[in-house]
């Protein structure tokens, strides 16, 4: 098997795993991928065994082939010892007749801290003292304060997040901007999260910007466009599976389907690369909002994404340009970099491209896509606490939307996976179960409301962060984001003195 990363748009490009995390992603504009990657599957009745920081081992062993077996148990060590407030990490719930994957256990209550844990850790085994990295990453946000998380303070690298001013929740909003650490950095955009993700990847693209920079400083991100924030994520659907198995929900072998909010797809896409590595998966169920690109890309063969913009109850999925869709495609035309550099160019002269009919089955043989509304994501969230005693935050509600769409379809066993706590989107989850309360411009009084009433605990971040000092109050416009991010690598790798004082 090829060890090698390749580009989505140029296979004559090869690096290696820890050259690829490094990069984040590569000159042409393209994603790391991993050539052949079904060719040599791990062994289910084996991964069955294990507990979750074995099978974390393992996937990362088959990924991430020039790390070494102590880099690697070093890595997951760290990410995962103390920072879940589970030891199941990912814990599977039944709701129903179906199953919750609960991905909000981590120090940031959402499904990003998964990866954004371990890749620091793994950055840690790539960089020198003389070499080092400012991270940037564009969040709709959560991936923003689990990325600040994660590399808080480590050395030889800073990080730089950006945010669409007024596009995030108020708790996560609070979350980025009160961020201690010596090497953070967090700014508002005026725009929206596309605006912030295109012109992070131009100044990933900009050559002059990189000799500025010279061999010391390189830029890299924490988004799942980094194939060192999408492995781990392969991790939780192996486990998942496990605990199906082991509490005798389902036999080792049958198939099951999961479904999976999305905006930038990397959460579906390590869906399948676990069924690529051998798990035994007959559908994912791909939920979008009112932002439905994808949704409509899955009828039709054609990705659109000139349309009107939406801000939803859901914001981690109002996105219009699903990163890592890429990925899949890749894949999906049988690793061919051409037609896929060909598709890209498509997208960015004319904001839209159709693929072959071919193309689209093989997609849709793996995959069924659709999309909830506001109202939707409110019955749901409603009917599912009224019904189950369960509270969901929006973009799981999304999830729940059209998973019960298809189970008309298919009574295959269903995950479901739940992206975030439900106090991170509080004003919608209390205009669901708590009209009164709703209106309350007291955040925080609604979410202790919320608490009596469903007899759900708030997590411990998200009580304590109203209590701590905003540090990061700086909004920008989009055309000024390469200048900050060049004051802040001076800042925070140059002018140690000053930074201290930020």
């Amino acid at each position: 098997m090829n060890t090698n990363y390749t580009s989505t748009r140029d296979n004559s490009v090869h690096l290696s795993a820890k050259q690829a995390i490094k990069k984040g992603f590569a000159d042409d504009k393209g994603l790391f991928v991993y050539p052949e990657l079904g060719q040599n599957q791990l062994n289910l009745n084996e991964i069955l065994k294990l507990n979750y920081h074995d099978i974390a081992k393992t996937v990362l062993a088959k990924l991430l082939p020039d790390f070494s077996k102590e880099e690697i148990d070093e890595s997951v060590e760290q990410a995962y010892r103390n920072s879940f407030d589970s030891d199941k990490i990912t814990p599977v719930v039944d709701v129903d007749n179906f199953h919750v994957l609960e991905l909000f256990h981590g120090p940031t209550s959402a499904f990003k801290d998964v990866g954004l844990q371990l890749l620091p850790q793994l950055m840690k085994h790539v960089l020198t003292d003389d070499n080092k990295v400012m991270i940037l990453t564009a969040t709709s946000g959560d991936t923003g304060k689990a990325a600040l998380e994660g590399f808080k303070d480590l050395p030889n690298m800073g990080i730089t997040v950006f945010y669409p001013d007024g596009g995030v929740s108020k708790i996560q909003k609070l979350q980025m901007t009160t961020t201690g650490g010596s090497n953070t950095r967090v700014a508002a955009i005026r725009g929206n999260f596309d605006d912030a993700q295109t012109n992070v990847k131009l100044i990933f693209n900009d050559q002059k910007l990189k000799d500025q920079l010279g061999d010391k400083v390189s830029l890299s991100s924490a988004n799942s466009i980094n194939i060192g924030r999408l492995i781990p994520q392969v991790v939780y659907y192996f486990d998942a599976y496990k605990q199906l198995v082991n509490n005798g929900a389902i036999k080792a072998g049958d198939k099951v389907n999961f479904t999976v909010p999305t905006g930038n797809f990397g959460d579906v896409l390590a869906g399948y690369y676990a069924k690529l590595l051998g798990l035994p998966v007959n559908k994912f169920v791909v939920a979008s909002n009112e932002n439905n690109v994808l949704a409509n890309f899955f009828e039709t063969g054609v990705y659109d994404r000139n349309r009107p913009f939406f801000q939803t109850v859901a914001p981690s999925m109002d996105i219009q340009i699903s990163s890592n869709f890429e990925r899949l495609l890749y894949y999906k035309s049988g690793e061919d970099t051409a037609y896929i550099k060909q598709l890209m160019d498509d997208l960015e002269d004319s904001g839209k491209y159709r693929v072959s009919k071919d193309v689209l089955k093989a997609i849709q043989k793996d995959f069924y896509c659709g999309y909830s509304t506001d109202d939707e994501i409110e019955a749901a969230i409603r009917d599912v606490y009224n019904q189950n005693g369960y509270l969901m935050d929006p973009h799981t509600a999304a999830g729940y939307k059209v998973m019960r769409d298809y189970q008309k379809l298919d009574d295959t066993p269903m995950i479901l996976l739940s992206t975030a706590s439900p106090y991170k989107f509080v004003k919608a989850v209390a205009t669901a179960v708590l009209p009164e309360e709703a209106d309350s411009d007291n955040v925080l009084q609604t979410m202790k409301d919320l608490s009596t009433k469903t007899k759900t605990a708030i997590p411990d971040n998200l009580a304590k962060v109203w209590e701590l000092p905003v540090r990061h109050e700086t909004v920008i416009d989009k055309s000024d984001m390469e200048s900050y991010v060049k004051a802040q690598v001076e800042e925070v790798f140059y002018d140690k003195d000053q930074s201290s004082s930020h």
